[in-house]
């Protein structure tokens, strides 16, 4: 009984490590799904990001901006197809520190351990740190171009 039941969890782990490609593409899919929307909506009110970027005390608040739109934007696009997927991760890695640092903190959100885990912003990065580590996965193009 106690080997049937460990061979059966052999199987599961087994099968579960073979398709790690479905948790990289919900993951990407995901990822892609808050940051596309995001950029895009930051590239279209870019004098209202600059000014917000200014009340940070951001340097280079109109260029911070529209490097920040851009970065969400492409690095989405390119989650979305698993093109450059650790290096889209990457760049999202480094967009959402800042946020972290910069305006989760200045707009009085974070208080304690608590309410900094309570924010979105760790779990993507606790996302895009796992599609750094693992890639895109095989449903990706990063996978179509390896071959």
């Amino acid at each position: 009984m106690a080997s049937s039941l460990a061979a059966r969890v052999k199987r599961v782990f087994a099968w579960l490590k073979d398709n790690l490609w479905i948790p990289a593409l919900l993951s990407r899919l995901a990822m892609a799904g808050e940051f596309i929307p995001s950029g895009w909506s930051n590239l279209h009110s870019l004098p209202k990001m600059t000014a917000y970027f200014e009340s940070l005390h951001i340097p280079a608040p109109g260029f911070n901006a529209l490097a920040s739109g851009m970065t969400e934007l492409v690095a989405g696009a390119l989650l979305l197809v698993g093109l450059g997927t650790r290096f889209a991760a990457a760049s999202l890695i480094a967009v959402m520190a800042v946020a972290i640092f910069t305006a989760k903190i200045h707009e009085g959100n974070v208080t304690s351990i608590d309410t900094f885990l309570y924010l979105a912003e760790p779990g993507y990065v606790v996302i895009l740190v796992w599609l750094v580590f693992n890639g895109g996965g095989r449903v990706s193009v990063d996978a179509r171009l390896a071959k």
